[in-house]
């Protein structure tokens, strides 16, 4: 997958992680464990973007 397709794909995944945690917080019932994991995967996401963007 060239560099620039893997970007957009990342992209897309750390806005739909974004959503799934803001769905959450606007929960009745907050998942604190389910927020916690979401976030670690937007920022390896992040590290991954920044990864690529410094190539």
């Amino acid at each position: 997958m060239a560099d620039k397709d893997r970007i957009d794909v990342l992209k897309t995944r750390h806005q739909e992680l974004e959503s799934e945690i803001e769905r959450e917080f606007e929960s009745s019932t907050p998942d604190d464990l389910l927020i916690a994991t979401l976030k670690r995967q937007k920022l390896r996401i992040k590290d991954e973007l920044a990864e690529l963007d410094a190539l």
